[in-house]
């Protein structure tokens, strides 16, 4: 038999050829090579090191019982919750009613793409995910030049240059801030101005603020502020709650694209029904906020801080190009410089970059390719993740509260890190 002609096998054609997400991808790899004995360092998958916060936890032990479906939209309270984060946050006046609960804003993102027919604008370096969701939902995806002067960011007059040609086309821009994969965010100037672009054109813009909480100056502010009718938020637990697992994300909708909400909650009540109940209501506690949890968010950002710092400068003193990080927990290096020497290992593309440097040392990252980039974009993404949050946040908060952190700090807090940086060092030397 032809297995070819089998109809058990008629896979949609969008999925075909499409392997699974990067990040996860080379989670399970460095879990299996560890399971088999290797010394693997995992700067792969960007999962928050920080224990999530115990007040939460122990609303989620109170809530376990909770057993019945909830609406489609999420916990009213919880939705409540939300929204007066986001109005204290950002000064803004949305409601319960504006707020979808998903879980996780991945799938909140698939299905915003399944309920609105428009082309994706993506700019390139971007998260690992976007691009495949929408080929396999059959959207066109346009990549938007961005520059290494200039942090990798989307400039205003990059958005008008794509846009203009077919001007009424519907069409939605991510914009993600910090960056998953630069660590970089925008100046108010710059929000502004790509706001005014967005308005010009109507375009719906996505508002990836996953990493807003963890900017290290506790800065981050939502673009939603300039472009309020057409911006949508999006953000969770996962990243500044230390709950990636827990799977609950969050949409804030302007009013006027309530349309929009609601033929998402239709999807949604056809494909997840609703959010996991216990989660949901354990997530009130994380958006209420509290002086626990604003204790949580100013030292894992002094720690985020002082090890993004630390990895920019080595990775700079190897001869790396790499933009300095101003919040969540990565680097975006671009190794360049050693293009000829790679060469002569016949290493010539990110994959084979990360692939080499891997089974050489042991340090897991992900290539530039994965993120939107040129096979032969010789970068990578490291996630600076590998290393006991909960003992960090306990240093941070005691022996060194009152001073300045500092690299006494991260060679005692992350020497796993430290280690990475020495491996890799010793690896480009050698080449």
């Amino acid at each position: 038999m032809n297995i070819h002609n089998d109809q058990r096998f008629a896979i949609n054609l969008n999925v075909r050829g499409i392997q699974p997400s990067a990040t996860l991808r080379i989670n399970e790899l460095s879990n299996q090579l560890r399971s088999e004995g290797r010394d693997i360092i995992k700067l792969g998958l960007g999962q928050s090191p920080f224990p999530v916060p115990a007040r939460v936890v122990d609303a989620l032990k109170e809530h376990s019982h909770e057993k019945d479906y909830l609406p489609v939209r999420g916990l009213k309270s919880l939705r409540e919750s939300i929204a007066g984060y986001i109005n204290r946050s950002e000064r803004m006046q949305c409601s319960w009613e504006d707020v979808l609960i998903g879980p996780g804003s991945k799938e909140l993102l698939f299905i915003l793409q399944l309920a609105y027919y428009g082309d994706l604008l993506i700019p390139r370096p971007s998260w690992v995910s976007y691009a495949p969701q929408a080929r396999i939902i059959g959207r066109s995806v346009h990549w938007l030049p961005t520059h290494a002067e200039n942090n990798w960011q989307l400039t205003a007059e990059e958005l008008d240059i794509i846009c203009r040609d077919d001007p009424s086309r519907p069409r939605i821009l991510v914009l993600n801030y910090p960056s998953n994969p630069t660590g970089c965010t925008y100046t108010d100037d710059q929000l502004l101005a790509i706001a005014n672009v967005a308005r010009k054109y109507k375009l719906i813009l996505l508002s990836d603020e996953i990493y807003g909480e963890v900017h290290f100056d506790a800065r981050h502010k939502s673009i939603a502020r300039y472009y309020p009718e057409g911006t949508i938020i999006s953000t969770g637990l996962s990243k500044w709650a230390g709950a990636g697992g827990w799977r609950l994300g969050t949409f804030i909708f302007p009013k006027e694209l309530r349309p929009l909400q609601d033929a998402m909650a239709i999807i949604a009540s056809e494909t997840y029904t609703a959010t996991s109940a216990p989660i949901q209501h354990a997530a009130i506690t994380a958006f209420n906020g509290g002086e626990d949890i604003d204790e949580y968010l100013e030292q894992s950002r002094r720690i985020l801080k002082v090890v993004g710092e630390y990895l920019h400068r080595r990775l700079s003193d190897m001869g790396a190009i790499v933009q300095k990080p101003e919040g969540a927990f990565y680097l975006f290096p671009d190794f360049s410089e050693f293009r000829a020497r790679l060469a002569g290992r016949d290493i010539k593309t990110s994959q084979a970059f990360c692939q080499s440097l891997l089974e050489s040392t042991g340090v897991a990252v992900l290539p530039a390719s994965d993120f939107g980039f040129v096979p032969d974009h010789l970068g990578a993404r490291l996630a600076f993740v590998d290393f006991d949050g909960a003992e960090a946040l306990k240093l941070a908060g005691g022996d060194y509260a009152d001073q300045e952190l500092a690299d006494e700090f991260v060679a005692r807090a992350c020497p796993r890190l430290v280690e990475a940086m020495n491996r890799m060092e010793a690896w480009l030397h050698n080449l």
